[in-house]
């Protein structure tokens, strides 16, 4: 199993995804973009989500070859990221990251398959791989945060090129695998998808990551609003997914223990709980340390047993798709729908009814996945 080859894909990709998540916004607002704007176009980031997964399912599906793919996507998001330099004004900059970001997002899901099949009977270890993302996400937060004391927020991009080349040299040393069959008769997609229990987990995905989606997009400029410096947003970020390197590490025995379900369960739970705890209180610096410790629960934990369920309920000929629609629907749609939602609230709504919004939101995924889905 080609462990270390694999983890410096999660490392790099994630660590782009730290470059990203919390210092974009900041970028744009730089630019000159106000609130709504900043919603509008880190939505992009997920909407893409929504398409590119499920065009690279649907080929990889249909070939049998995973990698092929995720190289070339991973080349083109690498060679267009550099129209984000020469964009001016709102709609120049949505096309440049439509194009990159649709490069960017359609390898990942492949990425998730191909380390499945090649985990096999272990699939519960995929935490131990996934965690090698997390800290690359920590490293560059931190890297990035302190640079920003020193330099202009112009340097962002640049540290994302960068990176998003690690991506790619990192794809090119990835193996193949085929996918690992379960030797039962063959489930098509469709019924699998009108299943109440998939459909009640799917939604559940769309709510916790539209959740995500609002703290993605506008945490940072809560944070600076009320007064934290780069550094102390950094420390922040990073902290919290320090936490989720420390859970990925106990994952495996949660799954096989309680089951993806309860685990859900947990994660949903302590999600609400985050939100009404970062957008109440965010001038109490131990009540937001206390918040970021719960990304652990809150996001760690809720991947790790989402992409582990899902992989159980697709398998052979629909692997490629499942892992799509995972992605598609949760990061892409709810995290989509989460910085609309942030955009239009942000500024006249404030901080406090933005992010309990998104606490409503975890909340009622946990309604669903507590009544629709079935136990394991």
């Amino acid at each position: 199993m080609p462990y270390w080859r694999l983890s410096a894909y999660y490392l790099f990709y994630f660590a782009s995804l730290g470059a990203l998540v919390p210092y974009w916004g900041l970028y744009l607002q730089a630019q000159g973009f106000d609130a709504l704007a900043i919603g509008q176009l880190l939505a992009l980031l997920s909407a893409t989500k929504i398409i590119a997964p499920m065009v690279g399912g649907a080929l990889v599906d249909h070939s049998g070859q995973r990698m092929p793919l995720v190289r070339y996507a991973a080349f083109g998001a690498a060679f267009t990221f550099g129209t984000v330099l020469i964009a001016h004004g709102f709609w120049q900059m949505t096309a440049a990251m439509l194009l990159f970001s649709f490069f960017w997002n359609a390898s990942l899901p492949q990425v998730e398959a191909v380390t499945f099949n090649h985990l096999h009977l272990q699939p519960s270890r995929y935490a131990l791989i996934r965690l090698w993302g997390s800290i690359g996400f920590i490293v560059i937060v931190a890297l990035l945060g302190w640079r920003l004391r020193q330099d202009d927020v112009t340097i962002i991009p640049l540290w994302i090129f960068g990176l998003f080349i690690g991506v790619w040299l990192s794809a090119l040393f990835i193996p193949d695998s085929a996918p690992v069959e379960n030797h039962q008769a063959p489930v098509s997609l469709r019924s699998l998808l009108t299943h109440p229990a998939v459909i009640a987990f799917f939604a559940a995905c769309f709510l916790m990551q539209l959740s995500h989606g609002i703290y993605y997009a506008f945490y940072s400029i809560h944070l600076q609003e009320a007064g934290y410096s780069s550094v102390a947003i950094g420390a922040l970020w990073a902290l919290g997914v320090i936490a989720e390197v420390v859970i990925f590490l106990m994952v495996p025995r949660l799954l096989d223990h309680f089951g993806a379900r309860h685990v859900l369960l947990w994660s949903l739970l302590f999600a609400s709980g985050r939100w009404l705890l970062i957008g109440a209180f965010v001038e109490w610096l131990p009540i937001q340390i206390v918040a970021q410790l719960l990304h652990a629960l809150s996001f760690g934990t809720f991947h790790a047993a989402a992409i582990h369920h899902v992989h159980h309920v697709f398998s052979g000929r629909t692997q490629g798709r499942g892992q799509a629609l995972y992605n598609s629907l949760s990061f892409g749609a709810g995290g989509a729908a989460g910085s609309l939602i942030g955009g239009l609230l942000w500024t006249d709504a404030g901080a406090a009814l933005t992010f309990g919004v998104g606490a409503a939101a975890a909340a009622l995924g946990w309604v669903l996945v507590w009544r629709g889905m079935t136990h394991e």
